[in-house]
C-alpha cells in the first residue's frame, strides 16, 4: 500500500479553509510557539533560577492560562473590530492553550521523576492539583472534539453546548492558578478580572453583534470593581486581611497598578477599538456619498 506524498491542504495550520496560504494564520502559529521557544532558550542558557524545572512548570501554566484567555477574546475582538477572519485562528489558539497545559503537566511529572503513582496521589490529595487536572481533562475533550468531523457528528447545537464548557474550565484554571500562587495572587486576580470581562461581554452582547458603547462602559466599570472585590475577598479568606485596606490599595498607584486598574485599562482599550471602528465606518460612508 502506497502512502500519499503530501498532506491535504487543510492539514497545514497555515492554510485557510480553501487551502490557500494564510500569512495571518502563520503569524498566529509562530506567536503560539514563541513562549515555548523562549522557555527553551532560557533553559539552555541556565536562566531559570535555582529550581529550573519548577520555574518551567510555572511558566508553562501561566502561558496556558494566557492563551486560553486569548481564545476567549477572539469572539469579542471579531465583533468589535468587525473582522471575521479572526475566527480562522480560534481553534488554533485553543489548541495552543491545550498544548501548554499538557506541557505544564508533563513538566510536573518530570519534577516527580516520572513516578506515576506519586503523580496520581498528588493530584488526588492536593485540591489545587485536582482542580487543575479536571480543567486539563476538559480542555483535552474540547481539543479532541474541535475538528469539523466532530461538529458534524455532534450536530451544531450539541457541539456548541459542549464547547461552552470552556467558560467553566476557565474558572477552574484561574482557581488552580490562585491556589498554587499561595501568598502573591496578583496575576491570578488579574486573570480572574479579565475573565469577568470576557464572560460579562457574552452576557451583554446582542446575538451575533457587538454591544453598544454604554454597555461596554458599564461592563468595564463592573469588571474592574469585580476584580477589586475578588482580590479583597481572596485576601480576607486566605490571610484574614480586612477588605477595606485591600480595596483602598487600588487607589494608590505609587507602587504600581493593582489588578482592578489593569482590568479597567484593558476594558477601556476594547472600548476604544469599538469607538475607532465606528468612526472609521462613518468616514467610509461619508466618502461614498
Amino acid at each position: 500500500m502506497s502512502l500519499p506524498l503530501s498532506l491535504p491542504p487543510l492539514a497545514a495550520p497555515w492554510r485557510d479553509r480553501q487551502g490557500s496560504f494564510s500569512p495571518f494564520k502563520l503569524a498566529v502559529l509562530i506567536g503560539l510557539f514563541a513562549p515555548g521557544l523562549w522557555l527553551a532558550a532560557l533553559a539552555a542558557q541556565g536562566q531559570l533560577g535555582g529550581r529550573p524545572i519548577m520555574e518551567a512548570i510555572h511558566f508553562s501554566g501561566l502561558w496556558a492560562v494566557r492563551i486560553l484567555w486569548l481564545s476567549l477574546l477572539v469572539t469579542p475582538a471579531r465583533q468589535l473590530l468587525r473582522w471575521p477572519r479572526l475566527m480562522l485562528v480560534r481553534r488554533m489558539v485553543g489548541l495552543g492553550a491545550l498544548a501548554y497545559a499538557l506541557l505544564h503537566l508533563l513538566l510536573y511529572a518530570a519534577d516527580l521523576k516520572w513516578d506515576l503513582g506519586r503523580l496520581v496521589s498528588e493530584i488526588a490529595l492536593r485540591i489545587y492539583l485536582t482542580i487543575g487536572f479536571v480543567a486539563l481533562l476538559g480542555l483535552v475533550v474540547l481539543g479532541v472534539t474541535s475538528t469539523d468531523g466532530w461538529v458534524k457528528r455532534l450536530g451544531g447545537r450539541r457541539w456548541t453546548a459542549l464547547h461552552r464548557v470552556v467558560y467553566g474550565l476557565a474558572g477552574l484554571a484561574v482557581l488552580h492558578f490562585a491556589l498554587q500562587s499561595k501568598i502573591d495572587v496578583t496575576e491570578a486576580v488579574l486573570m480572574a478580572g479579565l475573565l469577568v470581562w470576557l464572560l460579562g461581554y457574552r452576557a451583554v452582547a446582542p446575538k451575533g453583534g457587538a454591544p453598544g458603547l454604554l454597555r461596554l462602559v458599564l461592563l468595564g466599570v463592573g469588571a474592574a470593581l469585580g476584580t477589586a472585590l475578588i482580590e479583597a475577598a481572596w485576601y480576607g479568606v486566605a490571610t484574614g486581611v480586612p477588605p477595606l485596606p485591600v480595596l483602598e490599595a487600588n487607589l494608590d498607584v505609587e507602587f504600581g497598578l493593582r489588578p482592578a486598574l489593569w482590568v479597567g485599562i484593558a476594558a477601556a482599550g476594547m472600548l476604544a477599538l469599538r469607538v475607532a471602528r465606528g468612526s472609521g465606518r462613518k468616514k467610509k460612508a461619508r466618502a461614498g456619498e
